[in-house]
C-alpha cells in the first residue's frame, strides 16, 4: 500500500485509476487517512483501521471543506478511540440518536403547547378520509364547522357544528371535565347531534393515540369516560319503515321531486336496500348495463355484486351523464350528491309519511317478507354479513338466484304502488 505525505498540491491532482470506480491513497504521516477519489471525480478524506479482527472505514469529509491538517487530526482522534477499543461509528450513531431524540421532545412539547383540537382534526380528516363514504365524510365536517356562511339554500347562515366549541382548545386540554360540561351544553340543544359527535371525537382521539407526536399528548379517551356519557341520551331503536299501503303515496311523492337524480336515487334505495353512502358514490362504471348487475363498494366484504332489476336500470338509463357519477350534481364540490335527505324529508311531509334513508334500506328488508323471499338471499343482496355456519361457509349463491328474487320483490314493490311497468325488451314502459 503506497503511502504519500499529503499536500494540497498532491491532494489536488490524485486521480481515480482507469478502469476503476474509485481509488484511494494513504497519507504517510497519519495512521489510517486516506483520499478515497472516485471515477466521477469526487473527492473525500476516509479514516480505515481494524477493530475486533474486523476493518471498519468512515468518511471523514470533502477535501473543500476539510484541510488537511484539520483530516490528519481528526483521523488521529478516531484512531485514539479505535485503539481503546472504542467504535466511533457507534458514537457517531449515538450521537445522532440523541440530537433527533432532543429534536423530537422538543417538537412533541411544543405541539403539546400549541397544537388545537381543529389543527389535529383537520389533520385526522386529511389522513383517513379516503376510506370513508361521502355522508360520513359530510358528518365529519358538519360536526366541527364554524358556522355564520350562507346557507346553499335560503338565506340563512350555517349553524356551529356540535363540536365547533372544541376546535380552538389546546389537545392537551381535553380531559373528562371538559367533554362533560361540552356534552352537557350541546346534548340540551340537539341531543342526536351530540351523541353522534361524541362518537366521531372518540375514533379522533383513538387516531391520536398512535399518532406519532400526539400519542403523548393522548394518553386516554377521554370521550369513553363515565361522566361524558351520562350527559348523552341513548339512541332509541329506529323502527322507520314502509308499509305496505304507504307505497303507492311515497312514490307518487318522490316522483315529484324536480331533481331528477335525488328522485331517482330514492326508488333505487327502497328497490335495491343498500347503505345511503353505498349508493350515493355509485359509478357509472360499476353498473353493466349489458349484463345487469351492479358492483357495490361495501364496508363488510369490499365489494359485492347483486342483479340491476328492470325498473332501475330503466331509472339509471335515463340519469344525465355528466361526469362519472350516477348521482350527480352540478353543486356539490365532490360531483356527486351529498345531502338528498332534504329533499326526502320534504316529500315524506308532503306524503304524510315519516321515515328516514336508512329506513328506506329497513323497507326493503320488511317488504320482502311479503314475497317469502329466502332471508339469506335478502341479506346478501343488502350486504348483511352472513349468520350461522351454514351460510358462512356452505352457501354460495349466483347471480341469476339473486335476480330471481329481486326481480320478483322489485315487480311486487311496484304493483303495490299502483305503477305499472312492463321491462323495456317487451317495447312497453311505464304507464303510471
Amino acid at each position: 500500500m503506497k503511502r504519500e505525505n499529503f499536500t494540497a498540491e498532491r491532494v489536488a491532482g490524485f486521480k481515480c485509476e482507469a478502469g476503476k470506480k474509485q481509488s484511494i491513497y494513504w497519507d504517510g504521516k497519519t495512521p489510517g487517512l486516506g483520499l478515497r477519489v472516485t471515477s466521477a471525480g469526487s473527492k473525500a478524506f476516509i479514516f480505515e483501521t481494524r477493530l475486533n479482527g474486523k476493518t471498519i472505514r468512515m468518511t471523514i469529509g470533502d477535501p473543500r471543506t476539510w484541510g488537511i491538517g484539520k483530516a490528519q487530526g481528526e483521523a488521529t482522534r478516531l484512531k485514539a478511540m479505535t485503539d481503546q477499543g472504542i467504535d466511533p461509528r457507534q458514537v457517531l450513531a449515538d450521537a445522532i440518536a440523541t440530537k433527533e431524540a432532543k429534536a423530537a421532545a422538543l417538537s412533541a412539547k411544543e405541539a403539546r403547547e400549541t397544537v388545537t383540537v381543529g389543527k389535529a382534526w383537520g389533520e385526522y380528516v386529511k389522513a383517513t378520509k379516503s376510506a370513508w363514504g361521502a355522508l360520513h365524510l359530510l358528518d365529519h365536517e358538519k360536526a366541527m364547522q364554524a358556522g355564520g356562511d350562507k346557507c346553499k339554500r335560503g338565506k340563512k347562515l350555517t349553524e356551529p357544528g356540535a363540536l365547533a366549541s372544541l376546535a380552538t382548545v389546546r389537545l392537551v386540554d381535553i380531559t373528562p371535565e371538559l367533554l362533560s360540561e361540552w356534552a352537557k351544553v350541546e346534548s340540551v340543544k340537539r341531543p342526536a347531534r351530540t351523541r353522534n359527535a361524541r362518537t366521531l371525537f372518540s375514533t379522533f382521539l383513538n387516531w391520536c393515540a398512535a399518532h406519532p407526536t400526539y400519542k403523548t399528548i393522548i394518553t386516554s379517551n377521554a370521550a369513553q369516560a363515565k361522566e361524558v356519557k351520562k350527559h348523552i341520551n341513548k339512541a332509541k331503536p329506529k323502527n322507520d319503515a314502509l308499509q305496505r299501503e304507504q307505497l303507492s303515496a311515497w312514490f307518487t311523492a318522490v316522483k315529484q321531486i324536480g331533481n331528477p337524480c335525488i328522485a331517482v336515487y330514492l326508488q333505487a334505495m327502497l328497490l335495491v336496500g343498500p347503505r345511503p353512502n353505498e349508493l350515493i358514490t355509485l359509478r357509472w362504471q360499476d353498473v353493466d348495463f349489458q349484463w345487469n348487475k351492479i358492483t357495490i363498494h361495501d364496508k363488510v366484504e369490499g365489494l359485492r355484486v347483486i342483479p340491476l332489476t328492470p325498473y332501475v336500470s330503466q331509472l339509471l338509463n335515463a340519469l344525465p351523464r355528466r361526469n362519472e357519477w350516477i348521482f350527480s350534481s352540478t353543486t356539490s364540490a365532490s360531483g356527486h350528491l351529498v345531502e338528498p335527505r332534504i329533499a326526502h324529508d320534504t316529500a315524506c311531509a308532503v306524503a304524510g309519511l315519516d321515515v328516514t334513508l336508512h329506513g328506506l334500506r329497513r323497507s326493503f328488508a320488511s317488504l320482502c317478507e311479503w314475497i317469502e323471499m329466502p332471508a339469506g338471499i335478502g341479506a346478501q343482496i343488502q350486504g348483511h354479513k352472513p349468520q350461522g355456519v351454514r351460510e358462512q361457509n356452505y352457501i354460495r349463491r349466483p347471480l341469476d338466484l339473486l335476480r330471481m328474487w329481486h326481480v320478483k320483490i322489485e315487480a311486487w314493490i311496484l304493483n303495490e304502488a299502483g305503477i305499472k311497468f312492463v321491462p323495456a325488451k317487451a317495447g312497453l314502459r311505464e304507464v303510471a
